[in-house]
């Protein structure tokens, strides 16, 4: 494990003060729109993958990327062991990966897929990906019920021209050009 990575928790006394019902977050958080990503890992743990839209920039001195990972999901150990992840934001057209790599289907079967690659870490790259961020873990935060995962962008591959998949109000949906 990289020595950098730490782990804490909030207060229980930060916790407790929050008196919003979970459903009621739960609906309002489907109000915020995301594009949809299939972060991917490999290494000595094993190579694994799942769809998130709990992606955002942190900074970009030095290029930084925030994951949001549930640590009851199957794949935690094995993106906690090998702390290296990429980031593939999927485009308008690979919606089936979403619900591959979102569903119960089992992990091999999910690269069959798609076309994968690598760049700098060895985590697979998404062949017609918008853009992928290959990433090291370099700090994990706990909050709740999920491990934040900030991680150092190594490399990236863009691709022009798709329209992005995105996640709003608990549905897919393309974004709309402005005019």
């Amino acid at each position: 494990m990289n020595a950098n990575v730490k782990s804490i928790n909030l207060p229980e006394a930060v916790s407790a003060t929050l008196n919003i019902d979970q459903q009621v977050f739960r609906q309002g958080m489907s109000n915020l729109g995301a594009a949809v990503n299939v972060i991917t890992t490999a290494g000595l743990a094993g190579k694994a993958g799942f769809t998130a839209s709990a992606v955002c920039s942190v900074t970009d001195t030095p290029p930084t990327l925030l994951v949001c990972l549930n640590r009851s999901a199957s794949v935690f150990e094995t993106f906690k062991s090998n702390q290296v992840l990429c980031v593939n934001t999927l485009s308008s057209s690979q919606k089936h990966l979403s619900n591959v790599f979102g569903g119960k289907t089992p992990m091999a079967e999910r690269f069959e897929k798609g076309d994968w690659s690598t760049l700098v870490t060895g985590a697979p790259i998404l062949e017609g990906a918008l853009v992928s961020f290959d990433c090291e873990v370099v700090q994990s935060l706990s909050v709740g019920s999920h491990d934040v995962l900030f991680c150092h962008v190594k490399g990236m591959k863009q691709q022009a021209g798709e329209k992005a998949l995105m996640y709003f109000n608990r549905a897919y949906c393309e974004p709309v050009p402005m005019v």
